[in-house]
């Protein structure tokens, strides 16, 4: 089993689905959106850590969901990408009322609203212990939120993609609908992408294992459950090489 460490500079993945609102099966939850923003800046003002996040859009429109269905796919990714500005924007003013600076960085163009996506510019603003948040994904269509993180955080130098999610963890099977699914601590990126285990796409897994990048999965809406993936306790499912792929019960 690999040893965990603690990460400088972290980049969070958060699903649009996270932000959803169960009551209306979309929209936004600020109730959601604030506890993040809180644990963001708990994380800042206790350890220092370096944060960059990026966001989906899924809770408002995504671009090959079956609501797209008869749309040409690169307009529908274009509205997908929007989407995702909306989420960022809720979360920067979540954030700035937690009285932590953030930067909204998007891939396409929108001065009134955002910086335009620079990595200099980027890592300048992680330095000076600003959040940043990117948004429109990539810039380009076919190319999910999962990738984008994956690419960004190469591009910025994060030691670990953190990946919230509704469950605790990578398991063999779906938990919330089999009891008798087990829970990896840890797994390799090829066994991620063998048994098709749905951590992230297969662009994103590949460029992570390409360049030696962890990925930790873990329950998002459990209280301090990001300081303590940044800390290296042992919190969700560590993905990375060499790992085993043994589940182990949960």
């Amino acid at each position: 089993m690999a040893h965990r460490t603690g990460y400088r500079r972290i980049l969070l993945k958060l699903s649009g689905e996270a932000f959803s609102d169960p009551e209306v099966k979309g929209g936004i939850d600020p109730t959601v959106v604030r506890q993040v923003a809180r644990e963001l800046a708990e994380l800042q003002a206790s350890d220092g850590t370096e944060v960059a996040v990026v966001v989906g859009g899924g809770n408002i429109f995504r671009g090959n969901s079956p609501s797209a269905g008869g749309m040409d796919r690169s307009s529908a990714d274009h509205m997908g990408m929007l989407a995702t500005v909306i989420n960022a924007l809720a979360l920067q003013d979540a954030l700035e009322k937690e009285g932590v600076e953030t930067r909204v960085q998007t891939a396409i163009g929108m001065q009134e609203l955002a910086e335009p996506y620079i990595r200099r510019r980027a890592i300048r603003h992680l330095e000076k212990k600003r959040v940043v948040i990117f948004a429109a994904g990539l810039g380009a269509p076919y190319f999910t939120t999962d990738t984008t993180a994956a690419q960004r955080a190469l591009e910025v130098g994060a030691d670990a993609i953190l990946k919230g999610t509704q469950v605790d963890g990578v398991y063999d099977r779906d938990p919330r609908g089999d009891g008798a699914a087990r829970r990896y601590e840890e797994i390799d990126f090829l066994a991620v992408l063998n048994q098709g285990l749905g951590v992230m796409d297969a662009t994103a897994i590949s460029l992570c294992m390409d360049n030696d990048l962890p990925i930790v999965v873990f329950e998002l809406l459990l209280e301090g459950n990001i300081r303590r993936v940044v800390r290296g306790e042992d919190v969700g499912t560590l993905v990375h090489s060499g790992a085993a792929a043994t589940p182990t019960p949960s």
